[in-house]
Parts: C-alpha cells; sequence; structure tokens
C-alpha cells in the first residue's frame, strides 16, 4: 500500500522487485479524517466521502504488468471531487510472478508455455515508455508515452492465447485498431502458464 499526499505536482512511485504489478485498490479523494492531515485546516479533512471516478481504471491502465511505474497525482485531476477537500492518492497493489513479452509493432507476438496453458494477466497495444521498441525510430514516433489500449488489447490476446500452450498474435493496427497515430508502437503483455 502506498499513499501520496496530493500536494502539488508529486509522483507515486510502485515497484516490485520480482513480478509485475497488479493494482488491487486506488482512490483519489479522502476516506478519512487523519490520512495526510499534518498542517492542514479541519475544514479541508471533514469530507471523507471524497473520490474521483475510474482512479483504479486509469491507475490500472498504466501500471498493470510493469516491474516499476510512477503516476503523477495531476492525473486523477480532470476534475475536482470534492471542492476545498484535501485530498491523496491511496493505493493498494501487489506483485504477481509473471512473464512479460514486448514486441515492435510490424512483428509476430509469440507467447509461450513450456509447462501449462497460457493466461493473459493483462496486455497493452501502445506506448508506456520511450525505451522499448526505439531502435532506429525517430523521437516524434516514441514521445507520446500515454498511449493506452489496454482493455482492447488483453480481450484480444486473451482470445487468441487463453487456454494454449503457444500462440503467435500479429502487432498490428489492424488486429488492435489505431490508439495513438505518428506513434511507433509495440504490444506488452503480461501472462502466467497455468
Amino acid at each position: 500500500r502506498v499513499v501520496t499526499c496530493d500536494n502539488g505536482d508529486y509522483v507515486q512511485s510502485l515497484i516490485c522487485e520480482s513480478g509485475l504489478i497488479f493494482i488491487k485498490r486506488a482512490l483519489y479523494g479522502r476516506r478519512d479524517g487523519t490520512t495526510c492531515s499534518e498542517g492542514r485546516p479541519a475544514n479541508q479533512l471533514t469530507n471523507t466521502q471524497c473520490s474521483q471516478k475510474n482512479t483504479l481504471e486509469v491507475y490500472s491502465e498504466r501500471c498493470n504488468g510493469l516491474q516499476v511505474c510512477g503516476v503523477n497525482t495531476q492525473v486523477f485531476r480532470t476534475s475536482d471531487p470534492c471542492y476545498g477537500t484535501f485530498k491523496y492518492l491511496d493505493t493498494t497493489y501487489t506483485c504477481t510472478p509473471a512473464a512479460r513479452s514486448i514486441t515492435c509493432e510490424g512483428s509476430d507476438a509469440h507467447i509461450q508455455c513450456e509447462k501449462g496453458n497460457i493466461h493473459i494477466l493483462n496486455a497493452n497495444y501502445g506506448r508506456r515508455d520511450s525505451l522499448s521498441c526505439s531502435f532506429q525510430h525517430p523521437a516524434d514516433q516514441l514521445t507520446n508515452t500515454n498511449c493506452l489500449s489496454q482493455s482492447i488489447s488483453t480481450n484480444k490476446v486473451a482470445e487468441r492465447c487463453n487456454r494454449r500452450r503457444g500462440c503467435v498474435v500479429q502487432v498490428s493496427n489492424s488486429v488492435f485498431g489505431e490508439p495513438c497515430g505518428g506513434t511507433y508502437k509495440y504490444l506488452d503483455v503480461a501472462y502466467i502458464c497455468v
């Protein structure tokens, strides 16, 4: 569990030394009067029914399946769920032992289990960092690191791979759609063998 007080431009960092991040709960708002209360006037702490909608979905899309992830609290300030209330980001996550496959756009992803069958935990066709699949590509194709299509990608890869020992998935817009034009994309898959 990680709690980050929203004191401006702060980044909440999640790290899994072994395994991959999977968000269980995430709250941006306020659920009690004591968390992140030091030095705050009482009127900023009284509303304990304050939460931003879709915090779990946004956080999951950005971090699930990664070993390290940092999210700026500004991401959740799309609107103010409770004006005048001092907010915090409260996240609970697990480190799940899983395999990870990254395949560049225009190639085929080969996902394989030596023992057991594939179970897809998470997939994203897009770009969440500027280093993956960056070789010989201009910087302007790598700068959009907010290129996410997790729910669509996860469903499509699971359709093709779940309950099989191996599968091949074409990594292209024709399979996953175009989540961000002008960005060179990759397919990032987290899976386990069961």
